[in-house]
């Protein structure tokens, strides 16, 4: 495997609430599941998929903050969660203070990306998790990206903001990473009983067409579960409803990223 072949995606919403989080977690360990080599990076402040993986960090452990801060590279970083068959860059609070450092640098953009430069032979997939916001950190998340999947929830305000994250993807495309491109929309959460679910997914699919994921990941306790327990759903439950949409989604991402499964 060379770098070449290794893709790169930011799991990005700002809005908070959407599933981003589970997705990011479950998607790489989908992937995992399928025999890639997989990184999964938590680039989010509160560390929830730092915890979802059953990783305690111990004080002074270092994270991805150390990374941004270009005191550790990144490949010491890396911790190997056995349980779910992937490597991971772990964060917590620390991280904002990585933020508030970044914002007085010149390349503050792409520090991230130059990070793991040294990393991207080594996995098919790297897969980000954004914090739910459109700050320094998503920034960094977009330049190093090759692909950005947005996880949405099939809600009233589930629009709201879309046109915001996809006006700062035209402008990173514009400015410091052109041949990012939007990976695909992925319905979360998704509710059959709700009318309103099926009215905003027909809107979804009204305005991206085949950048809509197949791949409907349903409202399911398994799946809210199983964080608590530092477990994808995947090791969670494999049998329940969200375990097989994950597992069904990293086959679609597979399929759509022109890899063979």
């Amino acid at each position: 495997m060379t770098a070449s072949k290794c893709r790169i995606v930011a799991v990005a919403n700002q809005k908070g609430g959407v599933g981003k989080t589970t997705t990011a977690l479950n998607l790489a360990a989908g992937l995992a599941e399928l025999d890639r080599c997989v990184l999964l990076i938590d680039m989010d402040p509160q560390g929830n998929t730092t915890t979802g993986c059953g990783l305690e960090l111990e004080q002074h452990e270092p994270t991805v903050c150390e990374v941004l801060l270009d005191e550790q590279p990144a490949a010491e970083v890396v911790r190997r969660v056995e349980a779910m068959k992937l490597d991971l860059i772990p964060a917590n609070g620390d991280l904002t203070a990585a933020e508030v450092a970044l914002l007085d640098l010149d390349d503050r953009a792409v520090v991230l990306k130059q990070a793991l430069q040294p990393l991207a032979g080594r996995y098919h997939h790297v897969i980000i998790d954004c914090p739910p916001a459109l700050n320094v950190l998503t920034l960094n998340a977009l330049t190093a990206a090759h692909g950005v999947l947005i996880p949405m929830q099939c809600e009233y305000y589930a629009l709201e903001g879309l046109t915001a994250l996809i006006n700062t993807i035209e402008q990173v495309q514009d400015s410091v990473n052109p041949a990012l491109e939007i990976e695909g929309l992925v319905r979360t959460m998704f509710d059959v009983r709700n009318n309103l679910s099926g009215a905003v997914s027909r809107q979804l699919q009204e305005h991206f067409g085949d950048k809509l994921f197949t791949t409907v990941v349903p409202r399911n306790v398994r799946v809210a579960e199983a964080p608590s327990y530092g477990q994808s759903v995947i090791q969670y439950d494999r049998e329940s409803r969200g375990a097989i949409a994950y597992l069904g989604l990293a086959g679609e991402y597979l399929r759509r990223s022109g890899a063979a499964l």
